[in-house]
């Protein structure tokens, strides 16, 4: 009888004790292909400015796609990345594309890891192989639900 006693008040406690954090804690902008090219047929690769002075890939050699995910920065107010497009023949395209947020911490438990969600405010780009892009849904969060952007790509290149 004492055992049964002991048995469930171990296992009030552990119910007690439960943790309820995201499973998915990574923020993210998703880009999805609009206007004449929907699927890319060139060789995508995009990289970004660290504070550092120094440039790292964050998307490497894709094609074939109607969408993709990149990072976005913490706290930072605008985010420049680079649209590196490498045509079938060869000719090689460089884009500089400026993301303005602004960042949001969020708090979800003192139990969780913290995270910022953003507000997309604006967004510019050069055009060698970009036609525009175009903000969709301008709430950043650790869900993908939609696309936050939507990116046009020039059709004769």
């Amino acid at each position: 009888m004492k055992t049964k006693g002991i048995f469930a008040f171990l296992l009030f406690l552990s119910a007690c004790s439960s943790i309820d954090c995201p499973l998915n804690s990574i923020v993210q902008t998703a880009y999805k292909l609009q206007g004449d090219v929907t699927a890319l047929p060139y060789v995508l690769t995009v990289s970004v400015s660290r504070n550092d002075g120094n440039d790292t890939i964050v998307l490497n050699q894709i094609s074939q796609v109607d969408s993709f995910c990149l990072p976005i920065s913490y706290q930072h107010p605008a985010d420049t990345l680079y649209f590196d497009v490498t045509t079938t023949e060869g000719e090689q395209y460089l884009d500089t594309v400026t993301l303005k947020k602004d960042d949001h911490q969020h708090f979800h438990s003192v139990d969780c890891a913290g995270s910022f969600f953003h507000t997309l405010t604006g967004v510019s780009t050069t055009r060698h192989a970009l036609d525009s892009i175009t903000i969709h849904s301008p709430h950043v969060t650790n869900e993908i639900n939609e696309a936050h952007l939507y990116i046009y790509f020039k059709s004769d290149l």
